[in-house]
């Protein structure tokens, strides 16, 4: 007998969204099954981050649902969605710089610890997951970008998210510090954590994402395996470019 299929965590239907005359998100739909890694993928100004902030509160829809994990979410505020279980980080971090590590990840702890003792605890072993555990006591101030990076991944993870929305974590890094920070992704993952994540390092989509969708100009234009996507001639002309899909194309092979 064939297994049940499972309901997806997450589900966009028709959301739109406009600033103006530009039409940033159009009738876009999408689900998101529990316990998946998935990316987002497209040129820069396609809509990616507007399509997060509407997936996750920080901004309504001018048409469209968002449902998560059953319960319709369209509009609901940042942090109601984040208690619910859907957080998300964001291309620029911005840390609370005087405050050390820990406390800042105890921030996003204290969501469900008001407890400042149990939130620092907590702080302190999600730090250690993202490979903060050393640095714990260090201004965020004094943080490379790469430590940045990892901090509000852990300040995301502190809030004990179901669903994490990942804007470009690998953005800004050197091909050393992207080779290290993909099996953190990878961990998050396998411990239970579903993820989203927009990214433009395909080799690290090519490694990572189970399934890819593509936006351009505001709308779906493909979806599928990252090689059925790489393969797809409407996203190599808005997106890849023959050179970069024949690369991914034989490294993949």
């Amino acid at each position: 007998m064939a297994e049940p299929l499972l309901s997806p965590l997450l589900s966009v239907t028709g959301v739109s969204r406009a600033f103006g005359g530009l039409r940033a998100v159009q009738d876009v739909s999408l689900e998101v099954a529990p316990g998946t890694l998935t990316a987002l993928i497209g040129p820069n100004g396609a809509g990616k981050t507007t399509l997060f902030a509407l997936m996750s509160g920080f901004l309504r829809p001018d048409s469209g649902r968002v449902r998560f994990d059953g319960r319709d979410v369209t509009g609901l505020a940042p942090h109601l969605a984040a208690r619910a279980g859907m957080t998300r980080t964001f291309q620029i971090v911005q840390p609370f710089a005087a405050q050390t590590v820990r406390e800042n990840v105890a921030v996003g702890a204290h969501l469900h610890e008001p407890r400042r003792a149990a939130a620092l605890a907590a702080a302190t072993e999600v730090a250690e997951r993202v490979g903060l555990g050393t640095q714990l006591d260090r201004p965020a101030a004094e943080l490379t970008v790469a430590g940045r990076k990892r901090l509000e991944l852990a300040r995301s993870l502190a809030t004990r998210p179901r669903l994490l929305l990942l804007d470009e974590v690998l953005a800004g890094l050197n091909p050393q510090e992207i080779a290290e920070m993909i099996p953190v992704v990878r961990d998050i993952a396998a411990g239970g954590v579903t993820v989203l994540m927009i990214e433009h390092v395909m080799q690290a989509v090519m490694n990572l994402a189970g399934h890819v969708w593509v936006l351009a100009q505001g709308r779906l234009i493909a979806q599928g395996t990252p090689a059925q996507v790489t393969a797809d001639p409407a996203v190599v002309e808005a997106y890849l470019g023959h050179g970069t899909a024949a690369r991914l194309r034989g490294a993949a092979s």
